[in-house]
């Protein structure tokens, strides 16, 4: 099988992309297999085209709703039938149609949350599940970018599908994460291909200011004069609205927020709009972006620090996916690091809230209102609900794995700081943190060893072109002439 031959047929790309053509290959041949590709390398084509060249159906573990309903939808622009998303955008008649035609389709998107609900893990049971995907496999890890535990029941899925050749893709994840990967999905004999997570053509650039009214103001000028189009990256999800409302009060036009805490109408209208070169610029927190199949963003702006390299790398990686040069800011003020500690602290639960979230009978514990939880601290305290333990033991334990995994965060800030403050390469700094060797000499690599800002911004356009001048020049000549007559 000529796999080049089968890209074109039914894709019309003539060529793949890094890493594509190995994790292919390694699926077509059988293997479970690993996969760390760089954000930006087409990561789903991994699954898609196996899909056609196997028999049976492929199911995709994905971790967003909108993630999901992105690729669902770009699968149908290329005229793919065969395709659903089984997510809580469904009705309960939609959803209980869908399930009762479900051997109808080749790829079926879900989240690890669904696959807990007995009856739709019944009607899956029943199709011949050839390919299982486990997209952004990071969230497996205890240790990932966000606490999932749902994630970690996966095995317990595949055996019930009878163990079927599976796909971990990822784009960010250290030794220690491939590692949690592997052993929560009981892998066996995992063909682990891991390449370089480095992009070349994204020069990295920390900008320090003294304070966030300076930031607000470097902010307002790299908009005005980078080129476009460009995302921002904000922590709250206030100050991404207030700050989009803000450029377009200073003349910046084709702008838009996009948080969580919007309608998903809303979410799917900017995302659309944004996608179309419609919108310019997004304002956003990291609920923007995972998915979105844009090649000609230019540059990506981080006002607020992410905790972790992880996921300032997932995020950068939304810039330059055609190739072309972009460049990544993260904006920088002394103090900035307080706001992901007090995150931290927000988003697990305190010695209180496990102690009455215990105390509730099990029907009670299923209420995230209670308590004032919220999302993530309700799964993690259910996770660990399930711990056989005397009551006191349990509160106790689940208070000291809190604490690790707040230490842990901490630690991964630690780097990030370390990161930011340095003065050595910022590309080298990065790929030794995940185990790698610089080898390339980069044009414009990153602010330490200098780039050339104004090779990222706007053309100045002339106001009177070669033909106005022209024109001009032809009109004063007459004037003069009647002048001088």
């Amino acid at each position: 099988m000529n796999l080049t031959d089968e890209l074109y047929n039914h894709f019309g790309f003539s060529s793949f992309r890094t890493g594509q053509e190995d994790v292919i290959s390694s699926v077509l041949n059988g293997k479970d297999t690993l996969a760390l590709l760089p954000t930006g390398t087409g990561k789903s084509l991994c699954y898609q085209l196996p899909g056609y060249l196997m028999t049976g159906a492929v199911l995709i573990v994905s971790p967003l709703l909108s993630l999901m309903q992105d690729q669902v939808d770009q699968f149908r622009m290329m005229g793919e039938k065969k395709v659903i998303a089984l997510n809580s955008f469904l009705t309960f008649q939609e959803r209980k149609k869908l399930l009762n035609t479900l051997h109808l389709y080749r790829f079926i998107y879900i989240s690890p949350e669904m696959l807990t609900n007995e009856f739709v893990l019944e009607k899956i049971k029943k199709l011949n599940i050839t390919l299982f995907v486990v997209d952004e496999a990071h969230c497996i890890s205890q240790w990932g970018h966000d606490f999932r535990p749902d994630y970690l029941n996966l095995h317990e899925v595949r055996a019930l599908l009878g163990n079927p050749v599976t796909l971990a893709l990822t784009a960010t994840a250290t030794e220690e994460v491939r590692e949690d990967i592997i052993k929560y999905l009981r892998l066996k004999r995992v063909n682990q291909l891991i390449f370089s997570v480095d992009r070349p053509n994204i020069s990295l650039t920390v900008d320090k200011v003294r304070n966030h009214q300076m930031k607000v103001k470097k902010l307002l000028y790299l908009v005005k004069h980078l080129q476009k189009p460009g995302i921002i990256y904000f922590s709250s999800k206030r100050l991404a609205e207030e700050i989009a409302q803000l450029l377009r009060n200073e003349g910046i036009g084709n702008i838009a927020a996009y948080h969580a805490g919007m309608e998903q109408e809303q979410r799917i209208l900017i995302q659309q709009q944004f996608l179309n070169d419609q919108i310019q610029i997004i304002c956003a927190t990291s609920a923007f972006g995972m998915g979105v199949n844009k090649d000609n963003i230019r540059f990506v702006i981080h006002f607020h620090m992410p905790y972790q390299l992880e996921s300032y790398l997932q995020e950068i990686g939304r810039a330059g996916r055609d190739g072309e040069q972009s460049i990544a800011i993260l904006l920088y003020a002394s103090g900035d690091e307080l706001i992901p500690l007090q995150m931290f602290d927000q988003e697990l639960p305190t010695d209180s809230q496990i102690e009455q979230f215990y105390n509730l009978s099990d029907e009670r514990k299923k209420h995230v209102d209670l308590l004032n939880l919220s999302e993530i601290q309700h799964r993690f305290l259910i996770y660990y609900s399930k711990l056989s333990e005397e009551q006191s033991i349990l509160i106790n334990k689940v208070k000291k794995i809190r604490d690790s995994r707040i230490q842990y965060k901490q630690l991964k800030l630690k780097d990030m700081i370390k990161w930011l403050k340095s003065t050595s390469c910022r590309r080298k700094d990065i790929l030794e943190y995940f185990n790698e060797t610089q080898t390339l000499q980069i044009h414009n690599c990153c602010d330490n060893c200098g780039i050339q800002m104004e090779e990222f911004e706007m053309e100045i356009v002339e106001s009177i072109n070669e033909e106005q001048q022209k024109t001009w020049q032809s009109m004063l000549g007459h004037l003069l002439l009647r002048g001088e007559k």
